[in-house]
Order: C-alpha cells, then structure tokens, then sequence
C-alpha cells in the first residue's frame, strides 16, 4: 500500500489550487442560486416581485434577511473548506512521480506522447465543442436544439452554474491526464524496451 507523504508545494502550485477551489465554489454557489431561482420559477412563473413589494415591510425583511442568512451559511461552509478544499485539488494535480533516470530526459518518448495526449485531448475537447455547438445552434437536426427555448432565468444561472463546474472540472481533467497520462507512457516505453 503507497503511503502518502506530506509534500511541499511551491506557491505557484498553491494559488493554483486556491484558485481552482475558488472556481468550484463560485460554479456551487451558481449552482444552488439557480436551483433556488428555478423551483421559485416553477412555483410561480410571474409576478414574484410585484407579490414581494405588495407584501408588508415585515415579510419583506423576513424575506431578504431569509435569503441572506442563506448565502452567509454557504460563505462558511465554503470558507470551512477552504483549506481542505485547494489542499485535495493541489493533491489531485501535483503528485510526485518517480520516472528511472534514463527515460528522464528521451527527447523521442517525450514528443510521442505529448502528442498521442494532445490528440486525446484534442478529441475530447472537439466532442464537448460539437455537442455545445448543436446545443446552442437552435437547429432543428440536432435533437438537442430545443432545449434552450423554454428555460426561465433561474434554468440559465442553474445552467451556467453546471456550465462553469463541467469546464473547472474539465480544465482539471486535462491537467492530470497530462501529468500522469506523461508518467504513464513513459513507464509503458520502460516496459516494453525491457521485453
């Protein structure tokens, strides 16, 4: 069993998992917000802000103070896990691996696989493209192009929340199948130069 040490991490590692952790919460934030706004949708698709004027000053209060306690509950819970958080994402990213010195430094190995994982990179990234493309295209050969016609305003900050999560998660997907998709070709080269 690999037992994990401690490592240090430079600063440029460390605001780079505070940022992705700052990323993620703001897309959860995004998230919950449109969720709350869509069910209010749901329930009743027009008039809600001429019900809250019509109401007396007390609801009203009641009301906003309601919504702010929420948004400072998420602010602790998000702040609580700040440093787990961009510690888990800074463990995801930089983990130290250990290649035998002489597949180190192989100009050969490193432009092969650079490329076979740019390419795979490439292909995913080219399937998300078309897929959005379709989706915002509005056509009617996709069988996605009608989806966007009926969405409220709480469905579109519900959906750019996902929106922004899917691409930090996305941007963190490519970064470790770089890292370790690297590591991995090279041991595969290691192996099979050994048979």
């Amino acid at each position: 069993m690999e037992t994990l040490k401690e490592l240090e991490y430079s600063s440029s590692q460390k605001a780079v998992g505070e940022l992705f952790y700052i990323f993620m919460m703001i897309s959860c934030f995004g998230i919950v917000v449109g969720l709350v706004w869509s069910i209010f949708d749901f329930v009743m698709p027009l008039g809600k802000f001429d019900l809250f004027l019509a109401l007396n000053l007390g609801y009203q209060i009641a009301i906003v103070a309601g919504f702010l306690a929420a948004l400072f509950l998420l602010l602790i819970f998000f702040f609580g896990l700040f440093k787990k958080g961009a510690k888990g994402v800074l463990r995801f990213l930089f983990k130290e691996r250990e290649l035998e010195e002489r597949y180190k430094n192989r100009l050969d190995v490193k432009i092969a696989s650079g490329g076979l994982l740019i390419s795979i990179m490439a292909v995913i990234v080219g399937i998300i493209f078309a897929i959005v493309q379709d989706l915002m295209a509005g056509s009617g050969s996709s069988p996605l192009s009608g989806l966007f016609t009926e969405f409220s305003a709480g469905n579109w900050v519900l959906f750019g929340g996902f929106v922004f999560l899917a691409l930090v998660g996305l941007t963190l997907f490519l970064i470790y199948f770089w890292k370790n998709g690297n590591y991995a070709i090279m041991r595969i080269v290691g192996i099979l130069e050994k048979e």
